[in-house]
């Protein structure tokens, strides 16, 4: 791509947002910022810019929401994601989201403006080490292709609304959103999440999402 790349950054910090705009300087053209899942949509259907610049964990939504919501309608546009989070679950749930990338916010100004050209270009980029997370992943996929379903009696022990719960806590969802999602109370999904933390034997949140993830529980589909 010979023009520079039109650009929108969604992340819930305006001051990051601000930080960003003027890392990238003139090398792209920024079209828009949000801070939070419904602006990036609205703004996104409108400018049609070549690459989001996507944070993953934002408290009405997340990365994996954003893309979702557009991909499908605006397949051209490609997302970047940019975030402190270096988690195996995160980098694997947004990248099967349809993410062509993701690199952490210790990158460099002039390391996120060829990132952001290589993605517009067609390009997957990720951070050292990230790429491993994507691989290994992909690669038990494949493997999985045709095999019949098999038995898992620590998934069989979980509810129908545990396995819910656990669905959306795997993909960055906070309780209050989850509650908000199935229409329960806050309490209702702590007590679930407990429930299941303590079926399953893990002690916090990201055994729980690295527990889902490995099982492929979380998807595209939803949760």
């Amino acid at each position: 791509m010979n023009r520079a790349p039109r650009v929108v950054i969604v992340d819930d910090h305006h001051l990051f947002r601000s930080g960003v705009r003027a890392e990238l300087g003139e090398e792209v053209e920024v079209v828009g910022d949000a801070g939070g899942v419904e602006e990036a949509v609205a703004i996104i259907r409108e400018e049609r810019p070549d690459v989001v610049l996507l944070d993953v964990h934002m408290p009405d939504g997340g990365g994996v929401e954003v893309i979702a919501r557009v991909s499908s309608e605006q397949p051209s546009v490609r997302f970047l994601a940019l975030s402190v989070s270096d988690a195996a679950e995160d980098v694997i749930a947004v990248i099967r989201a349809g993410a062509r990338g993701y690199v952490t916010k210790t990158i460099s100004g002039a390391e996120l403006v060829d990132a952001v050209r290589r993605v517009a270009g067609g390009d997957a980029v990720f951070s050292p080490r990230l790429a491993g997370f994507v691989l290994d992943a992909f690669a038990a996929d494949r493997s999985q292709v045709g095999q019949p379903p098999t038995e898992d009696p620590e998934l069989d022990q979980l509810t129908p609304r545990e396995r819910e719960v656990l669905r959306h806590i795997a993909r960055g969802y906070m309780y209050k959103e989850v509650a908000q999602r199935l229409g329960i109370s806050v309490k209702t999904v702590e007590a679930h999440v407990s429930a299941v933390l303590r079926k399953l034997q893990l002690s916090s949140r990201h055994e729980l999402s690295r527990w889902a993830v490995q099982r492929r529980l979380v998807s595209l589909d939803g949760p």
